[in-house]
């Protein structure tokens, strides 16, 4: 992963254990995400993207966490698509 668990909590303001699994299946859905949006497949590729893959990671795992039951993933990807454009490769 990117990120480690202690940012995304930090990020997310969680101070519990409790939501554990929940922010570590967010934070890899959210990179994942990411990636796609990017159109990268390499997860070291994307690492090395370094503040724009981190920032881009975080936006996608507070947007989920925080609109659990009514995320509008049409605006997320929009807003991912603004965030990657400078690194986002070629599309067919």
């Amino acid at each position: 992963m990117l990120l480690t668990l202690a940012e995304v909590k930090n990020y997310l303001r969680v101070d519990t254990d409790e939501e554990d699994s929940l922010v570590t299946g967010l934070s890899k859905s959210a990179e994942k995400l990411c990636m796609d949006v990017a159109r990268i497949e390499d997860a070291e590729e994307f690492a090395a993207l370094g503040d724009t893959a981190k920032t881009a990671v975080l936006y996608a795992a507070a947007y989920l966490y925080e609109h659990r039951e009514e995320a509008d993933h049409h605006a997320l990807t929009l807003t991912l698509r603004s965030l990657l454009f400078g690194v986002r490769k070629d599309g067919f």
